[in-house]
């Protein structure tokens, strides 16, 4: 195939061989290059050259600069299996691959001949034009991807795209063909969606083609190239389809010539060669088929090239060879095969034994292992290319490697033999000791390495026994190493420690060694004491210990033990030194005083802290020796002095003296007070009493030691000394005098006598006699009249101690001073009756109680009069207006309900105008009858009356004034009252409204009545008639039958009533049920196991209906408990269980129909945790969980139900959700660093809540990326030397990251030499921290921070630096929580803007 020499400029940096013959052009800035077919080689090759391009401006200079650094890249990154039409950057950061993504991929016209493909082509590029753009101004970028088209003919084509960029861009649609767009083809910009629109009407075949829109601005030009593809529609007539064919032929200026044409069929099918010849008006289509053929057979002329053949490799057995060749293909897909000989290599199940591999063109056979039979001529054969080389295997003799040395191992240890041998042998490996053979047990472990050529012999828990020579027989090679055992030095696990002991005390020394198997001699003071009887040696396993009871002053001293072992000269020695101080005691616990009754026992004790010190008891000074009824005794460290009965010469001080100690105390005798009996016995048969003013004294005699305090109570409150009261006190009595004695001081008398050995009391009563107390309260007279005064009065409240014997009456008249009596009356009599007044005389009484010491004092009365005098009369009753005309009306009033004391005689009717001050008296005379008519009164005119009742004393008061009446001529009385119905009703109550009468004057008000149906009487329902026309009539028996009636009434009288036709039930009207849910119950519930279910409803119905509960269709009559009102239901189950979870329905009915409501329950709880949670690191970088279902997730009804995965890295304590929802019990975690620790934890969650975790035991450590293979030999490419100073590609990104993910900042760079890259949060340096991981590699600097928490939140730098320069970039980093949607809506606003990365 031809090639262009205008297009020639990139020919150095890839091959350009092919197999599919049709060419792709890419801009690179200002520099067009084309290259041929779709491998993956050439792809990476043209990305590194326009992203060099574009970071030099389009200057060719430098972008050949890189050209030998591009070819290295593409030949490592290179794959015999690659090809896709499609490329991705070998990059690894994100923001490279989007500068990869633009390169053009779009089809376009070559050598003057159009193209038309059936291929899809999506692709997008970018050209800057300025590289340092001002702040908040940027390149354009498409916001939405567009999407290639494939459509019919006859159909209609729209591309939408969104456009972003500052300035704003200019947008342009073009066809790469170079075609013009067809005048049916429209483009517009819509304002609602802010998308730029291409809409191709009516599609035809030619407007197949690839489709460029173009936005561009100052600063940069985007381009994104998508194809549309346009099929035969067979639904198309297709004499119409010729007819246009043929017009379109006849525009054709002239065919392609051979050449062209050889062009345009190279990258389409041989299917569709005759239809693209007849389509360009090519008619020799078999010639051009026989030239297709034959540049088909010269290019496979050349389908291999070898640049390096295969060489004989020589190698000894089981070791690993690898046949190399380097091998130039103008077919990556062409077919390889290895031969041994004449036998074809079956990879693919040799089980590894063969692997064939490929670095860009260098071409390995991989053998692993190899023996004599792998020997022979291995032969690669390539299309007609076959390359071959000869593998030889070389056999050594088997012998020993290993040096056989004698082994000494400490005793308890593991001791280990290894031989290694120079190959692998089919003959068992023996081993021997002292003649017979060792066998694998828990003493011996055999073992072989995986190379098979390495046996090992391990000796576990050595002893002295096991010294000896150890055999070692494989085939005829025989090897002998001795084995000897060093003895563990005797340790002291615990040392002799220096004791100090009391005289006559208890002590131990003990020592405790590493080894049970010693040998033991003790010593004092370097003497030897093992056999003496005066110390107890005790042993037991690797303890020992000496005990010395009773220790004296002579046990002090060094101690001393040397251990020995058997096999071992050394002695080892612990010592420690023995003080013994002399013994003194000490009082633990004083004697106290005592005091005793006489004859009692008693006892006094001391407590010392050494039970081993004896002690002498003093009385007075003088030891206690022999003192009758005194016993010493000793229990120890306890001392007493026991008294069997005290008695008087035992009072006295005691003491008690031991060495070092001394306590002492005072023993005294002490009786509890006493009183004579019979003294108490005479004053509680009889009360003391003594007369008013005299003097009363009370005496008690008692006993008792020491003297008992003295204290006098009277009504329970202890009596004070005074004037008036004396106590007198002696040893063996007291006295209470009470001078000058009231009847007040009479009531009960206490004596009460404490001491601290007991309390006596004595109790007696004193009685004070006295005149009485006057009668009491307020006389109260019964009559007054002219002819009697009778009274009453109440019996004195105290009668002075002495029985009342008459009540005697005085009297006064009114203004005099002297009393005269006037009678008396015995004390059961407290009523009295004075017939001897005067009528109209006003009196004053007092009133004496009188008994055998006297009188009391008077009970005084106020002034009464006998027969009260005449008064004017009372006030007559409001008058009353009648039969109104317009010139008289009749007056009415009732007498005065007092007449003053005498008949009235008559009344005075007076009359006044409204509104006037002036009364006109009617009558001349009084007037007899309390009815009057009025006359000679003027029409239209207001009157108001008052009546004055008049007796033989005066007149009296005026009574009220009337209502104002209007003379005019009398009303009609309203006719019958219209529409009488009932509006409404409840269980208590009916409501009635109705219609004003249409006959009569108007009514002022209406009377309604109401009658049960079993009553015969109406009742008024309400006192005054109803103003308005609709009343409710309550306090109505429920469900009972009324009858109602009504009429109107005014001033002109009573109309006649109307009743309604039928009686009227008192309940609501009838209502048919239905709920009342107002959002409180849903239909669906779900309830904690063991909480309470509860079930609340309400409902509207009339009359009240039945309710019913059902449970799965079944009436529930378990557990629950169903409470029923008059509008609410509800079921309560106190403590749910999974059992209870159903539907419940409960079910409405009455008279007027029914409802039914369902609820489904689901009863759950907190799952059970999962269990064998297994970590598998599959792929690196990556983690399998797997686990097993919790049985409460599997059975659970809960749509929710899922798995919660969490990560923590080992370097902290934090919890980190890795996923959510995960219904499976297998998850993959991506995305974790190498060479960290992870613990992983699973949670199972339901609508109740989550299970406790299952977390894995063991920390899983990430595996480190491995190190490329060293072994191959790769001719190093010599690049010319220059040198950039560091500049930004693509420089950081702002980054927003959710609380516990990692968080991955890239960036990319140029500069020669490579730059020193160092990272910095905020002022800080990060670089060199354990916290964070980076990497710098092919241009691209990235930095991960792992589990990201609120303190990684600020700005991050790079710094790069080397000898020409130094340049920075920043970004900032937001840590934002799962709930926190303000920051998430502004984040994700900001990132549609500025392409924050999220």
């Amino acid at each position: 195939m031809r090639q262009e020499p205008a297009l020639c400029s990139f020919q150095s940096l890839a091959t350009a061989q092919t197999v599919e013959p049709y060419h792709q052009r890419v801009n690179c800035g200002r520099i067009k290059t084309t290259y041929f077919g779709t491998h993956r080689q050439h792809l990476n090759v043209i990305i590194m050259a326009t992203e060099l391009t574009q970071a030099t401006g389009g200057r060719m200079e430098q972008m050949e600069q890189h050209t030998g650094q591009a070819r290295q890249m593409s030949d490592m990154q290179m794959s015999s299996s690659s090809t896709s039409s499609s490329f991705t950057s070998s990059m690894s950061s994100a923001k490279l691959r989007k500068v990869c993504q633009g390169l053009s991929r779009t089809m376009e016209e070559h050598s003057g001949v159009q193209y038309k493909t059936s291929a899809v082509v999506e692709s997008c590029s970018k050209v800057l034009k300025s590289l340092h753009l001002p702040k908040g101004e940027s390149v354009p970028d498409f916001v939405e991807k567009l999407r290639p088209i494939t459509a019919q003919e006859g159909d209609n084509a729209v591309f939408k795209a969104k456009v972003t960029g500052n300035p704003q861009p200019s947008v342009n649609w073009e066809r790469a063909s170079g075609c013009p767009i067809s005048d049916a083809t429209k483009s517009f910009y819509d304002d609602i969606n802010n998308q730029h629109i291409l809409k191709i009407k009516t599609l035809t075949l030619e407007d197949t083609d690839v489709y460029k829109c173009i936005a561009s601005n100052k600063h940069g030009e985007a381009t994104y190239s998508i194809s549309l593809t346009v099929t035969e529609n067979p639904a198309l007539d297709f004499k119409k389809m010729l007819k246009k064919r043929s017009v379109e032929k006849r525009e054709e200026k002239r065919p392609p010539t051979e050449e062209e044409m050889l062009k345009i069929l190279g990258g389409a099918d041989k299917k569709d060669y005759e239809r693209i010849c007849a389509e360009h008006g090519f008619t020799d289509f078999r010639g051009i088929l026989k030239k297709l053929k034959e540049m088909k057979k010269q290019v496979e002329v050349e389908m291999v090239r070898v640049l390096k053949p295969l060489e004989d490799i020589s190698a000894t057995a089981d070791t690993s060879i690898v046949f190399d060749t380097i091998l130039e293909l103008k077919d990556p897909n062409i077919r390889m095969q290895w031969f041994l000989g004449a036998e074809l290599l079956r990879v693919h199940y040799s089980h590894g034994k063969y692997e064939v591999k490929q670095m860009g063109t260098k071409h390995m056979l991989c053998i692993s292992s190899v023996s004599l039979s792998d020997t022979g001529t291995y032969t690669l054969q390539v299309a007609d290319k076959r390359l071959s080389a000869r593998l030889t295997v070389i056999d050594e003799p088997l012998k020993f490697l290993s040096d056989f040395k004698p082994k000494k191992v400490t005793e308890r240890q593991t001791a280990t033999f290894e031989i290694r041998l120079s190959k692998k042998s089919d003959a068992p490996l023996i081993w021997k000791v002292r003649g017979k053979e060792v066998k694998r047990d828990e003493k011996f472990d055999v073992s072989l390495s995986e190379d098979g050529l390495t046996y090992t012999l391990k000796i576990k828990d050595v002893k002295v026994s096991d010294t000896g020579d150890y055999t070692i027989n494989i085939g005829d090679l025989t090897a002998t190493v001795p084995l000897f055992i060093e003895r563990i030095p005797i340790k002291f696990t615990s040392h002799f420690k220096n004791v100090r002991v009391q005289e006559r005390g208890k002590t131990r020394l003990e020592c405790e060694t590493s080894s049970k198997d010693v040998h033991i001699r003790w010593l004092k003071d370097g003497c030897d004491i093992t056999a003496s009887r005066r110390y107890i040696f005790m042993r037991e396993g690797k303890r020992a210990e000496v005990i010395i009871e009773d220790c004296e002053l002579t046990d002090e001293g060094e101690y001393s033990v040397i251990c020995t072992q058997d096999n071992d000269a050394n002695e080892y020695v612990t010592s420690a030194y023995l003080t013994v101080d002399e013994r003194f005691a000490s009082v633990k616990s004083s004697m106290s005083d005592a005091q005793c009754a006489t004859g009692s026992p008693a006892e006094l004790c001391v407590v010392l802290d050494d039970e081993k010190v004896d002690g002498v008891w003093l009385k007075d000074g003088v030891e206690v020796s022999e003192l009758r009824g005194v016993q010493v005794v000793k229990q120890g460290a306890v001392h007493k002095l026991i008294f069997s009965g005290v008695t008087d010469t035992h009072e006295g001080k005691y003491t008690f003296r031991a060495k070092g100690a001394e306590s002492e105390a005072v023993l005294t005798i002490a009786d509890p007070p006493e009183m004579d009996s019979s003294v108490l016995d005479l004053l509680g048969a009889r009360p003391v009493t003594v007369k008013a003013g005299q003097t009363a004294t009370i005496k008690i005699p008692f006993k008792g030691k020491p003297p008992p305090k003295i204290t006098w109570y009277k009504d329970g409150v202890e009596v004070m000394e005074d004037e008036r009261n004396k106590v007198e006190r002696t040893a063996d009595g007291t006295s209470l005098v009470l001078s000058r004695c009231v009847r007040e001081d009479s009531g009960a008398i206490m004596l009460r006598l404490k001491s601290d050995c007991g309390t006596a009391v004595a109790n007696l009563h004193l009685n004070v006699i006295d005149h009485p107390k006057p009668p009491q309260g307020k006389v109260e007279f019964l009559e007054l009249s002219g002819k009697i005064v009778k009274m009453k009065w109440k019996a004195p409240r105290d009668n002075g101690g002495k029985q009342v014997t008459s009540f005697v009456i005085e009297r006064r008249t009114a203004g005099k001073k002297s009393w005269t009596r006037v009678g008396d009356v015995d004390s059961s009599t407290i009523i009295f009756s004075d017939d001897k007044v005067e009528e109209g005389q006003a009196y004053q009484y007092r009133i004496r109680a009188v008994n055998a010491e006297g009188m009391s004092d008077p009970l005084e009365t106020e002034e009464v009069r006998a027969g009260e005098p005449v008064e004017p009369p009372g006030t007559a009753s409001q008058p009353q207006v009648s039969n109104v005309t317009k010139d008289s009306m009749t007056v009415s009033w009732t007498p005065p309900t007092h007449d003053g004391g005498a008949p009235v005689l008559g009344y005075v009717l007076e009359r006044r105008k409204k509104g006037s001050n002036m009364w006109l008296q009617v009558n001349k005379e009084l007037l007899t009858d309390t009815k009057v008519m009025v006359e000679g009164l003027v029409d239209d005119v207001e009157y108001e009356f008052r009546v004055t009742s008049v007796n033989r004393a005066g007149a009296g008061s005026a009574s009220t004034i009337s209502n104002a009446v209007l003379a005019k001529d009398p009303t009609r009385a309203p006719g019958l009252v219209r529409n009488l119905s009932v509006s409404d009703s409840t269980n208590s109550s009916v409501s009635l409204r109705w219609t004003p009468p249409e006959q009569g004057d108007e009514p002022s008000g209406y009377i309604l009545e109401v009658r049960p149906e079993d009553a015969k009487e109406w009742t008024k329902a309400t006192k005054i008639p109803i103003a308005v026309t609709a009343f409710n009539v309550g306090g109505l028996q429920e469900r009972k039958k009324y009858h109602f009636r009504i009429r109107a009434v005014n001033e002109g009288g009573v109309g006649e009533p109307i009743e309604l036709l039928e009686g009227v039930l008192a309940m609501p009207p009838p209502v048919a049920p239905r709920f009342d849910l107002q959002g409180k119950l849903k239909n669906q519930m779900v309830v904690r196991a063991g909480s309470a279910l509860c079930l609340h409803l309400g409902f509207t119905a009339s009359p009240t209906p039945v309710v019913t509960w059902f449970k799965d269709g079944i009436i529930t009559a378990g557990r629950e408990v169903i409470t029923n009102s008059q509008n609410l239901s509800q079921f309560l189950i106190s403590t749910s269980q999974r059992s209870d979870s159903g539907t419940y329905r409960v079910h409405l009915k009455n008279d007027n129909g029914e409802a039914h409501y369902d609820v489904t329950v689901r009863v759950t709880d907190f799952p059970r945790p999962p269990k064998n949670l297994g970590l598998e690191e599959e792929v690196p970088s990556t983690v399998t969980l797997q686990w097993d279902h919790t049985p409460d997730l599997a059975d659970d009804d809960d749509e929710g139900a899922h798995y919660i995965i969490l990560k923590r890295d080992a370097s902290t304590a934090s919890w980190f959700t890795v996923a959510e929802r995960v219904f499976s019990s297998k998850y993959t975690v991506t995305g974790l660093l190498p060479g960290r620790k992870y613990y992983f934890r699973v949670v199972a969650h339901n609508s109740i809540g989550d299970s406790d975790p299952l977390d894995s035991k063991e920390p899983l450590i990430m595996a480190k990326e491995k190190e490329c293979i060293r072994s191959l030999r790769l001719k190093e490419y010599a690049s010319k030397p220059r040198q950039v100073k560091p500049t930004f590609l693509l420089p950081l990104k702002d980054h927003a990251v959710r609380r516990g993910h990692d968080c991955t900042m890239s960036c990319a760079y140029q500069g020669m030499p490579t730059p020193q890259a160092c990272w910095y949060k905020g002022e800080s340096k990060i670089s060199d921290s354990p916290r964070f991981w980076h990497s710098t590699a092919n241009g691209v600097c990235t930095l991960v921070i792992p589990t990201c928490g609120a303190k990684d939140s600020g700005e991050y730098t790079l710094v790069l630096e080397n000898p020409l320069g130094t340049t920075k970039c920043s970004c900032n980093l937001v840590i934002f929580d799962k709930d926190d949607n303000s920051l998430l809506e502004s984040l994700t606003k900001q990132a549609n803007k500025e392409k924050l990365i999220l």
